[in-house]
């Protein structure tokens, strides 16, 4: 026995020498630390694609066997695709890194900069052919016989010849050669001076587009749309003219072509589009709607911006048209007018929100269709009353289904959403019938055309109307169970779980509830549980998983598909244990579903292969990177990646789910991160993150990165600090004091183990957790420093602020969502004030760290300097991070890796007792700005 216990002894001394000899973590690791993008899965299973990336560096593209073997490797390879029959692979080389940092730092203009490349990779030969100066690639949808690239040509200056440059010295967009290779042959035909291309979805015809302008003559000439038939090796101009040929389509079957071009001159004030028709049979492309056809509103025309597609069956075309816009006077002097703003009560949206949508909202278009092969009618759709409409996949149905929220609009500034009227609108000759009205809602339209399903919010009921026989059911009435979320705790109606998909034949719809899938069928009564009510019974969601996604011709996704007739896949989480995996779910059978395989990973990005005998996928906890797997079903997996090796050298950490009692006694839950090297016998200073609920992410890898704002939390563990972070439930109209019910209670809950160093705590938190970072230092002196991001202190002032961003008012956001007050601040002037920190700064003890960006788009900088202001005030110590220009979360990496530095400068201070540095202590004032950062610390 005392043998076995010297062995003990010395296994663990040995395990403390192996955690001694890693080192912690620090702020130049991160642009190495590595991630997987781009994977894909071939569609006969046999190929896998995908690059490794770091945050800051070079990639290296990989194509592995379905056995295992590495096919080959690219250095910077990325965005890589197979051709469908699987025969190649095709990925852009991106210019290296330290050469496009070198052309950046020369200040190079676009043009100048370095340019990609390409590379065909034959899977059967691993043959592998690269082509420079690449700008794009293109393959057909449906074909894997040719690809199309198109090769840049380095601009040239115009100059004072060029009767088309407003200003001597002006770049132009210039046209590059248009490659066409097949693939097989490795022959090309090649086209000079394109600057667009598409293909059909067979693959037998390129579209190509020239604006005419030749470099090496530096003029004008060929302009127009050319059609190249493939096999015929024919090249013909169906349309002429210099212009804007903004958008082309074909049909399925490559029989019809359509295109929106705009060939008016240069400088003419108003340049109308047209949409323009081709088939083989005729010589050259013709108009077939414009400012005058028949059909087309008055003062309206075809819109360059709308979306140009054909029905599958090829007999409708749907397209954009919009309202003229008015032509600016040019006779005008900028500096003898006004210039100014007017905001009217009765505008649908504020002022600040409709500046913010002007590009959107000038380019506007609203849906219609037109019969290119019976006559040229144009049947508007869309309109300025009914701006929204959706068609079906095929778009072969009779109707489609419009939405509006005309004269709704103006409360969606308290309540953050409208209500809404439905409508089916007719194809044949746009007539419109309403099918509800004034809901809480959004309606989507079957696949097959032939119900309108909608989750009322305000009822918390499913809604589906038969478009044949023109009336409507709840789907989900006198059912036992919720499909609202169960979870809501902010005073606006809970949302829905979702939609799963539909049959083929448009009979059943799939719903979840929050833990099960249900199918209604949609023409009688009948409801039953796919998933057996196991979901509920063992606390476990399961979801349908689309791993093999549908897209059309146009690179959309279509509608998903769910054969109920077999077993399908359903994704499975367990809210008890946090751990996810995969089951197999029999409807036929009414048993529960069958487990394939659960575990503390997450499971992101799983592809299937067409056939689905391959998956793809990545599997990921806090200990393990997020490495690329491959299995046939989840239970045995091939490794194929190995990214990070260099963690092995750090001290990482664990995460463990705990648990608690709050003192009103709700159940509560939260993540608690332990360095690697954990020991009982020491005590660690403990920083607390919050925001809102963070437990279902416990098995999830978090990398050592310089993060928009959140606290990094893989660096902090690595240094010797706990993390904690708790989940936080609320009461409507005290959002503060739930955050103190929760996280003061979890904080003093793990405060009672005598490894936490109870006088050395911290909070940090961003946004809506800098608030309640910002709220709860007013009610408690139990953390020895805090760091709060874009908080909030004054709910009063922020109330009718805007969120610059979005051009959004904020009272919504108190009334209705986030804040949670629940009142208008009238009604709840008291809550307003509860929960407003500034009222309460004067009995702060904490140092406080605020960051508050000027152009923060969510959350108005004046908070940050009302909190900041004050505390000076009051005399208690505060610091303000103002990152110039940077956003609501900083996105500039060096911003984002400069206060990584700040805030760990900052807790090691208070909570390790190291020494201040300069910015800290001393500050660093206007005339170094630039000059230093004021990292040195203070002896």
């Amino acid at each position: 026995m005392m043998c076995r216990i010297s062995v003990v002894i010395i296994f663990n001394l040995l395990l403390i020498e192996v955690f001694a000899q890693k080192k912690p973590l620090d702020h130049s690791v991160y642009d190495n630390w590595q991630s997987i993008k781009f994977a894909k899965v071939s569609d006969d299973a046999q190929f896998v694609l995908y690059s490794v990336t770091p945050q800051e560096g070079d990639a290296l593209f990989t194509i592995n066997t379905a056995n295992g073997e590495t096919i080959c490797s690219i250095p910077r390879g990325e965005n890589g695709v197979f051709t469908n029959n699987a025969q190649y692979a095709i990925v852009t080389i991106k210019p290296p890194f330290a050469a496009v940092r070198q052309a950046k730092i020369k200040k190079k203009k676009v043009d100048e900069m370095p340019k990609d490349s390409l590379a065909i990779i034959s899977l059967t030969t691993k043959n592998i052919q690269k082509f420079a100066n690449i700008k794009s690639f293109k393959l057909a949808d449906e074909s894997s016989d040719y690809l199309a690239f198109l090769e840049e040509k380095l601009p040239l200056k115009t100059d004072s010849t060029d009767k088309n440059s407003k200003n001597k010295g002006e770049k132009i967009e210039h046209p590059g050669t248009l490659h066409l290779r097949n693939l097989t042959t490795g022959t090309e035909d090649v086209f000079e001076n394109v600057n667009d291309y598409y293909f059909d979805n067979s693959g037998n015809l390129l579209a190509l587009v020239r604006n005419g302008k030749n470099q090496k003559e530096n003029k004008l000439e060929n302009a127009g749309l050319f059609l190249y038939s493939i096999k015929d090796k024919q090249l013909k101009k169906i349309s002429n003219g210099r212009g804007s040929y903004s958008k082309v389509a074909f049909d399925v079957l490559g029989h019809q072509l359509a295109f929106t071009a705009e060939k008016n001159a240069e400088k003419a004030l108003q340049k109308p589009y047209s949409l323009y028709y081709y088939t083989p049979q005729q010589d050259s492309a013709k108009i077939i709607a414009n400012v005058s056809s028949a059909g087309m509103p008055n003062n309206w025309n075809v819109s360059g911006d709308g979306d140009l597609r054909f029905s599958r069956n090829g007999d409708k075309l749907f397209f954009g048209i919009a309202p003229i816009p008015p032509v600016q006077d040019t006779t005008i002097v900028d500096f003898e007018v006004a210039n100014v703003d007017i905001w009217n009560w009765k505008d649908d949206y504020l002022q600040p929100q409709q500046l913010v949508n002007l590009k959107k909202d000038l380019a506007k278009s609203y849906l219609s269709v037109i019969y290119p092969k019976r006559n040229h009618t144009i049947i508007p759709l869309a309109s300025q009353e009914v701006p929204d409409v959706e068609l079906t996949d095929e778009a072969d149905n009779v109707y489609t289904l419009g939405s509006s929220n005309v004269g709704k609009r103006i409360s969606s500034q308290w309540e953050g959403g409208t209500r809404q009227d439905f409508y089916l609108i007719s194809t044949v000759d746009g007539s419109k019938k309403k099918i509800a009205e004034n809901v809480y809602a959004r309606a989507s339209i079957s696949p097959l055309g032939n119900f309108v399903i909608w989750y009322d919010m305000a009822t918390q009921q499913w809604n589906c109307y038969d478009v044949n026989l023109s009336r409507s059911k709840i789907l989900n009435i006198d059912l036992p169970v919720s499909f609202a979320d169960e979870d809501n705790d902010s005073p606006t109606f809970p949302s829905a779980y979702g939609i799963a998909g539909w049959t083929d034949d448009d009979m059943e719809v799939l719903i979840y509830d929050k833990y099960d899938i249900w199918s209604f069928d949609t023409k009688n009564d009948d409801r039953r549980l796919l998933t057996n009510g196991a979901g509920r019974s063992s606390k476990i969601t399961f979801r349908y998983e689309d791993i093999i996604p549908k897209i059309d011709a146009k690179k959309n996704y279509k509608s998903v598909i769910i054969n109920i007739k077999e077993s399908f896949l359903v994704s499975a989480f367990n809210h008890i244990n946090k751990e996810n995996g995969w089951y197999q779910t029999n409807p036929r059978n009414k048993k529960d579903p069958k487990e394939i395989v659960m575990g503390p990973y997450t499971y992101k990005d799983v592809k299937a292969s067409a056939n689905d005998k391959l998956k793809i996928y990545t599997k990921e906890n806090y200990k393990e990177s997020p490495d690329l797997y491959m299995s046939d079903g989840f239970d045995k997996e091939t490794k194929l990646s190995a990214i990070n090796p260099q963690q092995q050298q750090y001290n990482w950490g664990t995460a463990e789910l705990v648990k608690w009692t709050t003192p009103a006694g709700y159940e509560a839950t939260g993540i608690l991160y332990k360095p690697e090297d954990f020991s009982e016998s020491k005590k660690y200073p403990m920083i607390t993150y919050f925001y809102e609920k963070l437990s279902d992410g416990l098995n999830t890898y978090i990398p050592p990165a310089p993060t928009p704002s959140r606290l990094n939390i893989s660096y902090f563990v690595s240094n010797g600090y706990l993390v904690f972070a708790p989940d936080i439930s609320y009461e409507i109209g005290h959002p503060g004091k739930s955050a103190e019910e929760y996280i003061n209670s979890g904080v003093k809950e793990l405060a009672k183990f005598s490894w936490v160093d109870e006088k050395h705590l911290g909070i940090q938190g961003q946004s809506w957790g800098g608030y309640q970072v910002a709220h709860l230092i007013t009610r408690t002196d139990m953390y020895a420093a805090a760091w709060a991001g874009a908080p909030v202190v004054n709910m009063t002032s922020a109330y009718g602020g805007i969120r610059w961003a979005t051009g959004l008012n904020r009272q919504f956001q108190y009334e209705k969502t986030q804040s949670r007050i629940g009142k208008d601040l009238w009604e709840g002037y008291d809550l307003y004030i509860e929960n407003s920190p500034l009222f309460h700064l004067k009995t702060v003890k904490t140092p406080v760290v605020i960051m508050a960006n000027d152009n923060d788009g969510a959350v108005p900088w004046y908070q940050g300097i009302e909190m900041f202001t004050a505390l000076r005030r009051l005399g208690k110590p505060a610091w303000m991070l103002n990152y110039n220009g940077e956003e609501h979360n900083l996105v500039k990496r060096q911003n984002r890796k400069d206060i990584q530095i700040r805030e760990q400068q900052f807790f090691d201070h208070f909570l390790k007792n190291k020494p201040a540095p300069v910015w800290l202590e001393k500050g660093v004032p206007a005339t170094l700005k630039g000059i230093n950062w004021g990292f040195d610390l203070v002896n």
